[in-house]
Formats: C-alpha cells, sequence, structure tokens
C-alpha cells in the first residue's frame, strides 16, 4: 500500500480543512418579453413546504466526478434542462456565503434561445433586473453572469448565436443587443459599430412594411452546440 503523501510539516491532506465544492449555473435567456431573463428553480425544501424560495439551477461534487459533469446533472435534476453546454464563469469563494458551512461555488454561465429551455413545476425564467430573494450568493453570481454577458454584446454581434443561423436584419440585431443591455441604442450608432462583425447575404427581407432589409451573417458564426 502505498503511503500516504506528506508535506513538510508532517501532515496529509486529510489533516487540512477542506471546503465543500458546489457548482451553481446561470442560464440566461431572452424571451418572448424582450428582456434578459435567468433560469430559476425552487429546492426541493422549498417545494415540500410549498414555499417561494428560488436558486440558480446547483449541486455539490460527488466523489469522482468532473466539474462539468456536475453541472450537466444539476441542470438535468434540478430544472429538467439538457443538451446545454455551460462555461466556466468564476469561482465565488466568500467564506460566509453559505449558512450551511464552508462551500465554494464554481459558477458557470450559459447563454441560449428561450425555446431550448423546457419549463416544468419546479422553475421559471425571471428577468435579470426582477429577481427575487435567492438563496446563497446566487444574486452575486447573476449579476456577474450579466455583466459578462453585456460585455462580449458589445463587442461583437450576438456572439452566443441567440438569433440562430438563419440571416438576419440589423434591426433584428440590434433589437437582440438591446434586449440583453437593457437599453435602447441609435440605430446608425449601432449599425457603424456592427457591421465589421458581418457579412451581406446579397439578400433582403420583404413583406414587410418599408422597404426591404439586407439580410447578414457573422463574419465569425457560433458553432452549434
Amino acid at each position: 500500500m502505498t503511503n500516504p503523501y506528506r508535506d513538510s510539516a508532517g501532515k496529509s491532506l486529510e489533516d487540512y480543512p477542506r471546503p465543500s465544492v458546489a457548482v451553481d449555473t446561470a442560464v440566461l435567456t431572452v424571451p418572448d418579453s424582450g428582456r434578459l431573463s435567468v433560469l430559476l428553480t425552487r429546492t426541493n425544501d422549498a417545494i415540500a413546504d410549498d414555499g417561494a424560495q428560488w436558486r440558480l439551477p446547483g449541486t455539490f461534487l460527488h466523489d469522482g466526478e468532473r466539474l462539468a459533469e456536475a453541472v450537466l446533472r444539476s441542470l438535468r435534476e434540478k430544472a429538467g434542462v439538457e443538451g446545454l453546454r455551460p462555461r466556466q464563469l468564476r469561482v465565488f469563494d466568500e467564506p460566509e456565503r453559505d449558512d450551511r458551512g464552508w462551500v465554494l461555488s464554481v459558477a458557470h454561465l450559459d447563454v441560449v434561445a428561450a425555446n431550448r429551455i423546457r419549463l416544468v413545476e419546479r422553475t421559471r425564467i425571471v428577468p435579470v433586473d426582477e429577481l427575487p430573494a435567492l438563496q446563497f450568493d446566487h444574486e452575486e453570481i447573476v449579476a456577474a453572469a450579466t455583466a459578462t454577458l453585456r460585455a462580449e454584446y458589445r463587442a461583437a454581434p450576438d456572439p452566443w448565436a441567440l438569433l440562430g443561423t438563419e440571416p438576419f436584419t440589423v434591426r433584428d440585431l440590434r433589437l437582440l443587443h438591446e434586449a440583453i443591455a437593457g437599453k435602447r441604442f441609435n440605430p446608425d450608432t449601432f449599425r457603424r459599430t456592427m457591421l465589421p462583425g458581418l457579412v451581406a447575404t446579397g439578400e433582403l427581407r420583404t413583406g414587410a412594411r418599408g422597404k426591404p432589409a439586407e439580410l447578414y451573417l457573422r463574419v465569425n458564426p457560433v458553432p452549434a452546440g
């Protein structure tokens, strides 16, 4: 049997206090309301007590489990959502963040079209600027996820491909970016800012009021996932 590792002080890993590790995921979307929103779920205790306590989908890391596996398991079991590809956002490590004990949360972010989220009894989609009281520091996680998303949308046209893979008009793009930013943009300024990241298809959208609108695609399309 291999001797356990010991450091220069003669201590093994088990001699040091260790936090529990959790994963929590902010799944952001823009539903038909046209407002940036987040997926929330109720806890098992809240459901049993008919309470209204909400939180992000999350779970504790199991023995031998990878973070990505825990994230997908939590989305499936806690929110009834599958087929997503979250990425790591940042670690939330305030020692007092969880009243159950010392818990680190490796927060994740995903941004998907609303039709990819199948709501169940325990879940809801809520605008990020109208959050109810959330458990632990999940409001901070939502704020960090929102700030990250807004920064990415300031830099490039629809980097998370919420408009899908079909051609779109600059107006379509602007309305999406306004929903994510939570504010209106000057149409001409927005167009000039985004055009370097777009490629014209040479096609026009007809059938709507006004003159036909030119259709575009992203210069660097996001792979479907």
